[in-house]
């Protein structure tokens, strides 16, 4: 499995299992998955290894799945230990005000998706702990 973000390359290694964020819901990837080519929603995938799961903050994207590889490409991605749980806490309630105030269809459309980032990042915390 890879996971390629425009600045660098998030993860590159084995897994036993994916769950993916895809835009229609949860998406479980196992050996000898079906071949498979998939938009990718704002959120927490999550990856098996050794019986333990980690999660990666996905920011929207594609995956692809064929002959047992998984390639993610994402606009960007960020694994847990990057994440400060004070700071999303107080970009979440910023994004929320923001999405209160939002009178254009695009300020709509901007904090929606700073709400959704936020959202995926506590997402990602919790599931650690």
């Amino acid at each position: 499995m890879r996971v390629i973000a425009p600045d660098r390359i998030v993860w590159d290694g084995s897994a036993e299992e994916i769950i993916l964020p895809s835009s229609t819901g949860q998406l479980g990837i196992l050996t000898n998955h079906a071949p498979l080519l998939t938009a990718l929603d704002i959120g927490v995938m999550r990856v098996k290894i050794e019986k333990e799961w980690i999660p990666i903050v996905l920011m929207a994207g594609f995956a692809a799945v064929e002959n047992n590889n998984v390639k993610i490409l994402v606009n960007g991605a960020e694994e847990v230990k990057d994440i400060d749980a004070t700071k999303v806490q107080i970009l979440l309630d910023e994004a929320l005000a923001n999405l209160e105030k939002a009178t254009s269809t695009k300020e709509k459309i901007e904090a929606t998706q700073n709400v959704r980032k936020a959202r995926a990042r506590l997402q990602a915390i919790n599931a650690v702990k």
